[in-house]
């Protein structure tokens, strides 16, 4: 099993900047990677990024890229998800978790309980 716990969210104003936290324990070597999602109310679960725990690859979903940037340390088994120029649009309850080096929501085997990030304008 691996617990996957986010913090950092909050309330900012358009154009503001937040950075997520994402902790892992359990037997995290069974993942190869964490991803970063959210969710929106009314609206589908939707991938944002995910980097690869060994190697550091990453990959971003093209309605963050340049925005967010998806980050880890190893040593503290913490991944981070560093969002600037946020939008009103980028309101939702955002998730990290933990499975293979994918950009499909489906695949991820471990999930946080995710962290609520409003952005006013």
């Amino acid at each position: 099993q691996v617990q996957m716990e986010e913090s950092g969210g909050g309330k900012v104003q358009a154009g503001g900047s937040l950075r997520l936290s994402c902790a892992a324990s359990g037997r995290t070597f069974s993942s190869s990677a964490m991803g970063w999602f959210r969710q929106a109310p009314g609206k589908e679960r939707e991938f944002l990024a995910t980097v690869h725990w060994s190697s550091g690859s990453t990959s971003y979903a093209d309605s963050v890229k340049g925005r967010f940037t998806i980050s880890r340390d190893n040593a503290k088994n913490t991944g981070y998800l560093q969002m600037n120029n946020l939008k009103p649009e980028d309101t939702a309850v955002y998730y990290c978790a933990a499975g293979p080096y994918s950009g499909t929501s489906g695949t991820y085997i471990y999930w946080g309980q995710g962290t609520q990030v409003t952005v006013s304008s």
